[in-house]
């Protein structure tokens, strides 16, 4: 959470990044655009469908 502390991450959003790292593919369902910045292992881009 320090690492974006400029982009409002909430515990959820925390745990939803964390959750992405456990998995091989995983892919987020969101509306929350702050997804786009927030990267899983640091590096990755997190896999997102939005409506």
């Amino acid at each position: 959470m320090q690492k974006y502390a400029d982009v409002p991450m909430s515990l959820a959003d925390a745990c939803l990044v964390r959750m992405s790292e456990t998995l091989a593919d995983p892919v987020i369902f969101t509306t929350d655009a702050d997804f786009r910045v927030y990267r899983r292992h640091g590096r990755q881009v997190i896999p997102c469908r939005t409506h």
